[in-house]
């Protein structure tokens, strides 16, 4: 039996590629407000923190959308190149581009404010709510936070939270100061 080099070349780098990925680090799913995906945990550190391996765990990969190509509108002009018809109004690119009537736009614009305007409430509201928790910088204690390593990490949480919602906020108050 003879073995080409190609076929034995071949079978080596898929054999190797195969070790290498069994021999990287498990990846885990970590529980939380902010849901943590690691591999620089150990296997007790994951079991410690209530992580789970994801290893198994189907992937779902999203494909780009691609546009469409345009399709041919009335006989061909001069030299075969095809034209909009003269009533569309015209974009750089030469696409016809749809005019919305300016009432309707209004209306889109006051649903958006209102949108945001909810949005900001709300914010407002679980911003509030955090710093009543966090009760200027020494939360109470809780009865699960025997350890006082658990309560820092709680009234980290509940800093960031606070940043987090600080800058929706702003970023909400941003976008209805944008708005006619």
């Amino acid at each position: 039996m003879h073995i080409r080099p190609a076929v034995l070349i071949l079978g080596l780098a898929l054999i190797a590629a195969g070790s290498t990925a069994s021999a990287q680090s498990v990846v885990y799913r970590c529980p939380g407000p902010p849901v943590l995906y690691t591999d620089a945990l150990s296997p007790k550190e994951a079991q410690d923190k209530g992580c789970r391996s994801i290893e198994g765990t189907p992937i779902t990969v999203l494909q780009p959308m691609r546009p469409r190509p345009a399709a041919p509108t009335s006989a061909a002009g001069a030299g075969g190149a095809t034209q909009p018809p003269a009533s569309a109004p015209r974009t750089t690119e030469g696409r016809s581009e749809a005019r919305v009537d300016p009432a309707q736009q209004r209306s889109r614009d006051g649903e958006r404010r209102r949108v945001l305007e909810t949005e900001l409430r709300e914010a407002e509201e679980r911003l509030a709510a955090l710093q009543r928790d966090f009760s200027a910088g020494a939360p109470e204690r809780r009865g699960d936070e025997r350890n006082y390593q658990r309560y820092l990490d709680r009234v980290a949480e509940i800093k960031a939270a606070i940043s987090r919602q600080e800058n929706d906020i702003q970023a909400l108050k941003r976008e209805i100061s944008k708005l006619p």
